[in-house]
């Protein structure tokens, strides 16, 4: 089968010929219809994300279909088309794992990180960390669903309820994020690098009732704000908008170095907290809302050979929406 292959960190993917990987127990065997580009797969390629497998097949936004099974596997039959998450397996033994919090498990795996992934033809999956997808999307369509939309939705849930919500970072997971925020009756405001005209225009056109440079001051005191771009300089800068009580949740798993900030952008109990990976129940959560909102994403193709070429734009966040790869 082709692959895209990280061999060390800081250095572009290669295409490679590489077996056709078997299930082992309690796996399936995916043949790839499409793999979302995210954020995470940026750190991981650049270094930014400590101890990868290596050699590694990245990606971790899988859409696909059953080709095999492992043996053990009722959850799913051959011709199934599934999606392939971040969360590739845990323990199961750890206290997180028992108290119901997986996300936080002590012996975790990982799709593209420390499991193979999807930037190939076929990617093998624990058949308990798949699952089945919403029939109304694309292959395409859906794939940004498997982590932008899950993180989007699992951040959204921690921000707590609020009429006037702040997203910093305007990109796959906060385009999905806004749609469902517009669905509940938030208001949304959106905070992206300064002078991006074309991510502002993005945001508005979805329902964004204000939208522009994060060097701006908020127009309107926010009751909760979800940071998506990995810019630690960002947390002062949602702190000092959220009202006394609000909460400001950052959403990725790497970030710049937080700057120091006084005590009083902190003080009258506003909350800062992080989102760790995702749980079961956040896919079988959101998977079932998106159609009702219903969640529509915005890709842009790529065919697999040009993986590098998707990592590079968005690198240089000249994505709107999301990138997909089609093998």
């Amino acid at each position: 089968m082709k692959a895209m292959v990280l061999e060390r960190p800081g250095t572009p993917l290669v295409l490679r010929e590489l077996p056709v990987p078997r299930p082992g127990p309690g796996e399936v065997l995916v043949k790839v219809l499409a793999c979302g580009v995210c954020r995470t797969d940026l750190h991981v390629v650049d270094g930014e994300l400590p101890d990868p497998k290596l050699p590694l097949v990245p990606g971790h936004e899988i859409v696909g279909r059953v080709a095999a099974t492992g043996p053990g596997v009722e959850r799913f039959k051959l011709g199934d088309r599934v999606g392939v998450p971040w969360l590739g397996r845990t323990c199961g033994e750890c206290r997180f794992c028992r108290a119901g919090e997986e996300n936080l498990c002590d012996r975790p795996s990982f799709t593209g990180y420390t499991l193979d992934g999807g930037y190939a033809e076929f990617a093998v999956a624990d058949a308990r960390f798949a699952f089945p997808l919403p029939a109304g999307y694309s292959d395409v369509e859906a794939a940004p669903l498997l982590c932008a939309g899950l993180i989007g939705h699992r951040a959204h849930r921690m921000a707590g309820e609020a009429g006037r919500i702040g997203i910093y970072g305007f990109g796959a997971a906060a385009h999905i994020m806004a749609q469902v925020a517009r669905h509940l009756g938030q208001e949304v405001h959106a905070f992206t690098s300064p002078g991006d005209n074309a991510a502002q225009d993005f945001a508005r056109s979805l329902g964004a009732v204000w939208a522009g440079g994060s060097d701006e001051p908020s127009r309107a005191e926010l009751d909760c704000a979800v940071i998506f771009a990995p810019v630690g300089p960002l947390v002062p800068a949602a702190l000092r908008a959220v009202r006394k009580g609000g909460t400001v949740v950052c959403a990725g798993i790497h970030m710049s170095d937080i700057p120091s900030f006084p005590y009083a952008i902190l003080w009258g109990e506003r909350v800062l907290r992080s989102v760790a990976n995702l749980t079961r129940a956040d896919a079988e959560s959101f998977l079932a809302v998106a159609p009702r909102v219903p969640v529509r994403t915005h890709v842009e193709v790529f065919p697999l050979e040009a993986a590098n070429l998707a990592l590079a734009r968005l690198r240089a966040g000249e994505l709107t929406g999301a990138a997909v790869l089609v093998p």
